[in-house]
């Protein structure tokens, strides 16, 4: 890791306290918040948590290889809030905040590196999406993503500050629940290329509309890299009228609905859950070649140096005084869903904008696996299971209700509480319930205070031949479940799991895949 205690000192101010023959030079090879990660030449900052003060691991961390503790406390301090001796402390960095000493290192960072830098929001499919352009970016470049959830103030730094020099481009989720976080998440990642999924309904209680979500997640424009670039969902109302950031065109991808869309997806066979095939169609002008990669020549900087050599066309690659000629890609999705399908577009138009090839995009759609939570199939003996209880919103939860109508099987879905919602929570589960009632699901388990709403509502869809059912807690429906689970969920059934992460589904999960 090219990262010195010299430039963390310098990153973070503070007063560095350096112990033995430790000097300024000496690189470190990680970072890290969690003591059980510790690494021999490594980097901890404690942080101060409701359950957990992370001073009480100082000593310990030298122990395991650490090179630097960053504190906010002194030593003395430390001692006396934890009760554990700071005898053994080596070299520290003592600052206000160790969040904001994170935060200031990840810039810091970030600053050193010439590779590109891909940072994606939206209010659905951020993971999804994510996932899709580092698989297809995988096929010409040693890609660093964001792992599991860390897409928040403490989960972008970390993930920044795993880039290492054997990566040649990486791809960061940024979420939020409120305004200024994504211009903090935004100066730490200085994005090369912007991608926002959607504007939807999730985090209202603090954004309260639809417009107050597009100006939060507008804020990832506030520190893009000066040439940077941005791809946007066509077919989102908000997002459409875009028209020009930062005195450029955006880039758009979607069904086709929209003349503005360079990558556009169709011609789609669905398999039902087990994914489905379509074209891509990539609009070019001229023989210089596609809208993204020339913009992407005329943008290039060090980082986007070997797209230069594509012979794209001057200029800021929206001219339309060529003949237009288009490129089509068959591709082969293995994800189910007509949104995952579309998730192939996003990532087809960030990898026009690096220079992969058709064949190279399309091997990259063709290699996405399933996250643990998200769309996750699960094949068992008895029962075919769709783990998605990671997150929900009332977009993802229609979409998700979507896929479990293509079963050909008894569909169960197993629905819990939506979180954030603000002051339209009751009928926006109200809406869930009687959309999963229409969609002829078979059995619809609610569970959670707000699930109340979806399941009166599921049970008002008299024409609609599925049975709701109610649990007020996660754990009466296992009880329930423990006790006869075929009276809820016959043998065979295609089953949904899919809550707010705090509901906690993954329990779940986990009891079908006990059974």
């Amino acid at each position: 890791m090219d990262f010195t205690l010299g430039e963390i000192a310098a990153a973070c101010g503070g007063k560095l306290i350096l112990r033995g023959n430790i000097s300024t030079d000496r690189q470190i090879s990680s970072v890290t918040i969690d003591s059980r990660q510790v690494a021999e030449g490594g980097v901890f900052l404690a942080t101060v948590g409701e359950r957990v003060d992370g001073h009480r691991f100082i000593s310990s961390v030298f122990e395991q290889g650490a090179v630097l503790a960053v504190t906010q406390k002194t030593p003395e301090q430390a001692e006396a809030d934890t009760g554990v001796s700071s005898e053994n402390w080596g070299s520290y960095l003592l600052v206000e905040n160790t969040l904001q000493a994170l935060k200031d290192m990840a810039e810091y960072y970030r600053g050193k590196l010439s590779i590109p830098v891909v940072g994606i929001t939206g209010s659905v499919g951020k993971t999804s999406t994510k996932e899709f352009i580092a698989s297809v970016l995988s096929e010409k470049y040693q890609v660093l993503k964001t792992d599991g959830n860390y897409n928040n103030e403490i989960g972008v730094p970390l993930t920044l500050l795993r880039i290492r020099g054997e990566h040649t481009a990486a791809v960061v989720e940024m979420g939020i629940s409120d305004f200024g976080e994504m211009h903090r998440l935004s100066k730490m990642a200085r994005p090369d290329i912007c991608v926002i999924t959607n504007i939807g309904q999730s985090h209202l209680e603090n954004l309260k509309t639809r417009d107050g979500i597009l100006k939060a997640k507008s804020e990832i424009f506030d520190y893009m890299a000066e040439n940077g670039q941005v791809c946007l969902n066509g077919g989102d109302d908000k997002l459409s009228a875009l028209t020009e950031i930062r005195g450029r065109k955006p880039h758009f991808f979607g069904w086709g609905d929209n003349p503005m869309e360079e990558v556009t997806v169709g011609d789609v066979v669905s398999h039902g859950l087990w994914g489905s095939d379509a074209v891509l169609t990539i609009r070019r002008h001229g023989s210089g070649g596609s809208d993204i990669a020339a913009a992407a020549a005329q943008a290039a900087d060090a980082a986007f140096a070997e797209v230069q050599t594509m012979g794209a066309a001057s200029g800021k690659g929206q001219s339309a005084d060529t003949a237009s000629v288009e490129e089509k890609i068959e591709i082969h999705v293995p994800l189910p869903g007509r949104h995952m399908v579309l998730n192939s577009a996003a990532a087809a138009c960030v990898a026009g904008l690096l220079g992969l090839t058709p064949e190279q995009i399309g091997a990259g759609i063709r290699k996405i696996r399933p996250v643990n939570g998200r769309n996750n199939l699960i094949r068992l003996r008895e029962y075919t299971l769709i783990d998605d209880c990671y997150n929900a919103n009332p977009a993802s939860m229609k979409a998700a209700v979507d896929l479990l109508a293509m079963a050909d099987t008894t569909k169960v879905a197993i629905l819990g509480d939506m979180f954030e919602l603000g002051e339209n929570s009751h009928a926006l589960h109200g809406e869930i319930g009687a959309y999963a009632a229409a969609a002829g699901i078979d059995r619809i388990c609610c569970v959670g205070e707000e699930a109340a709403y979806m399941y009166r509502a599921a049970c008002g869809q008299t024409a609609s031949a599925a049975q709701a059912v109610y649990f007020s807690t996660k754990e009466e429906l296992l009880k329930a479940l423990e006790s006869d689970l075929t009276q809820y969920v016959p043998r065979g059934s295609t089953v949904l799991v899919k809550a707010s992460h705090g509901m906690e589904f993954t329990e779940i999960v986990e009891r079908f895949k006990d059974e």
